[in-house]
């Protein structure tokens, strides 16, 4: 397989029966990796992990979480973090077999959940994505108020992406701006994140609930199964005090820092987030021979 192999569409089903869109790459005969995307993003945040990790032996699934992308919406706005555990579970158990979970912010924190809270889902190993048990709220707000910051939109794509190189000046800028296409909608004569504007409700409501640190740290350690916590090396949502505190209270988590990624670590610096992570998947394989 060749690293721009395009991916092949599938749709599975969430909680509650809500539709996930996924893309898929890599043979049908190779073990499952799921990647889920972190809150404001879609699946198009793994196109270029994705047929890497396929090229390396894996089948990889990517779907957008609901409420994000081509997926369904909640019927009534809530978007919950259980409900986000739920569809995982829903789509571990639809592929029936133990996958890989590498979970990127909200994605990490719902496989977190999946994995370690009953009904536990069955996972082979755990890769968090700069999400740990608490965040710094000074990044988690710095996050909000970026995805509030255009309630009507953009005029064109070129804007949408100046919007986001300014957030992120540490990233090189894109090859083709247009690449950002594949987030955003059309709205009347408007771009707009291709999300639900009412996911931000419930991410301002429970950015930092009390008791949450210790139901995932307690989640993290029910596992009992490897967590490679990847940090971004300038993030400002994990820092590097957080990570510690989370792999010395989690016996099953060790940890891995990417240099110059902050928060969005696989779209500031994908091959080295790819070198990060290889190393703990190829003990995962070693493990199942």
């Amino acid at each position: 397989m060749t690293t721009d192999a395009l991916p092949r569409p599938r749709s599975f089903v969430g909680g509650g029966g809500i539709h996930l869109a996924a893309d898929v790459w890599g043979e049908a005969s190779s073990p499952p990796l799921l990647l889920l995307h972190g809150g404001g993003q879609t699946r198009h945040t793994w196109d270029r992990t994705g047929p890497r990790l396929a090229a390396l032996g894996w089948r990889v699934i990517a779907p957008d979480l609901r409420g994000h992308g081509a997926s369904g919406w909640s019927a009534g706005g809530d978007y919950d973090l259980g409900q986000f555990a739920d569809d995982i579970r829903a789509l571990v158990a639809e592929l029936g077999e133990q996958p890989v979970l590498v979970g990127a912010s909200l994605g990490g924190l719902s496989s977190l959940l999946a994995a370690g809270e009953a009904p536990r889902a069955a996972i082979r190993a755990l890769v968090l994505v700069d999400v740990a048990h608490r965040p710094d709220p000074r990044g988690v707000r710095r996050i909000i108020e970026f995805m509030r910051h255009w309630p009507d939109g953009f005029a064109g794509v070129g804007e949408a992406a100046a919007a986001v190189s300014a957030y992120l000046p540490h990233r090189p800028p894109p090859d083709d701006p247009e690449g950002i296409r594949k987030n955003l909608r059309r709205h009347g004569d408007r771009w707009v994140w291709h999300w639900d504007p009412r996911l931000l409700d419930s991410f301002e409501g429970r950015m930092d609930p009390p008791g949450m640190a210790e139901r995932l740290l307690a989640a993290a350690r029910h596992t009992e199964v490897p967590i490679l916590l990847v940090r971004g090396g300038i993030s400002d949502v994990v820092r590097e005090d957080i990570a510690e505190e989370f792999c010395d209270r989690v016996s099953n988590a060790r940890r891995v820092d990417v240099a110059d990624a902050g928060h969005m670590v696989a779209g500031d610096r994908n091959e080295h987030f790819i070198d990060a992570i290889v190393p703990f998947l190829e003990g995962i394989q070693r493990a199942a021979r």
